[in-house]
């Protein structure tokens, strides 16, 4: 079979085509169903530190919404290297209670300077392997100028203000607990 032509075996007697758009454009004039009710959606922050894997998928889920053409995501990794050394995994560590407020106060400042529905951030703990989420942050709004701006804010916020720390372990038997640069209470070291 070509590459132009269509198979019929992929289509079940259950399949549903598009409607033409004569049919389209009549089905709009029909009244809208009653069993469809519009609910106002109260923006959330939601705020997990956890020591299980992190899911793209799962964390993007939360901040959709009807409401909302963009969702921004930020997903940080652990790499396989630095600095020309090997590592193979990171261990991150947070002071739970002061973590989770600072976060929070990210999620405020975010609202008070972007019009976005829903914030996500989640931020792994303990040991994260190779090519694993250590953190995913999504943010949704209407349009994806606020969700790209508030994501970049959030990110960079986190690891300026958030008490997270960060060792590096590598293959050799070694490790080494890394200082944030942009953290604000190391800049005067």
């Amino acid at each position: 079979m070509s590459s132009l032509e269509i198979s019929n075996s992929c289509f079940s007697p259950e399949t549903k085509l598009p409607l033409s758009p004569q049919l389209a454009e009549d089905r709009a004039l029909e009244p809208a169903r009653k069993d469809v009710v519009e609910v106002e959606e109260k923006p959330k922050d939601i705020i997990l530190l956890t020591a299980e894997k992190l899911s793209v998928d799962e964390v993007s889920q939360l901040v959709i919404s009807p409401q909302c053409g963009a969702v921004s995501l930020f997903v940080g990794t652990t790499r396989n290297n630095f600095e020309g050394k090997k590592v193979t995994s990171l261990e991150y560590e947070a002071y739970l209670p002061m973590a989770e407020n600072e976060i929070r106060k990210i999620c405020l400042d975010i609202r008070q300077k972007w019009p976005v529905r829903h914030i996500a951030v989640f931020h792994r703990l303990g040991l994260v392997p190779v090519s694993e989420a250590s953190t995913i942050i999504a943010v949704s709004s209407a349009h994806r100028a606020a969700s790209l701006e508030a994501m970049s804010y959030a990110i960079e916020s986190l690891k300026a203000k958030v008490p997270i720390w960060k060792k590096e372990i590598y293959e050799e038997p070694a490790s080494s607990w890394k200082r944030n640069k942009e953290c604000f209470w190391a800049a005067g070291d």
